[in-house]
């Protein structure tokens, strides 16, 4: 079972987000963006403040919170069951190599699979969604 505060998982699901609704490939302009039919969401500059404002959320964690948010990625991806909660953990530990930031950030639908993993354990993002609403 995680001891990670869902808060803070639920921060990164959140700024996760907003990094999922960025398409890097388009630059800002100044042109209207119904005719551009809304093709750029965030311009490059804010993508880069939420990246880095995910990384040092992660990097600001300890290494067992790191491990955690870690493993519950993987259980959300589907690589362990929540069953194998303690595996999962250790495996984190054991594998990491670098930023655990940087890994995080690289992984495709981040947010939707930490959600699925603490989903796994009963636990939800809706209610921080409405706090923050």
């Amino acid at each position: 079972m995680p001891t990670i505060n869902t808060d803070k998982v639920c921060f990164i699901v959140v700024k996760a987000r907003e990094l999922e609704s960025e398409d890097e490939g388009m630059d800002a302009d100044a042109s209207n963006a119904t005719d551009d039919n809304f093709v750029s969401v965030m311009t490059e500059e804010a993508f880069a403040t939420v990246r880095d404002e995910i990384a040092s959320f992660i990097d600001a964690m300890d290494e067992d919170e790191q491990a955690e948010l870690v493993a519950l990625t993987w259980i959300g991806r589907g690589d362990y069951a929540g069953a194998d909660w303690n595996e999962a953990v250790r495996e984190a530990r054991a594998r990491r190599q670098g930023s655990t930031s940087a890994y995080l950030i690289g992984i495709p639908l981040l947010s939707s699979l930490l959600e699925n993993g603490l989903g796994e354990f009963g636990e939800s993002c809706a209610l921080y969604a409405a706090d923050r609403q």
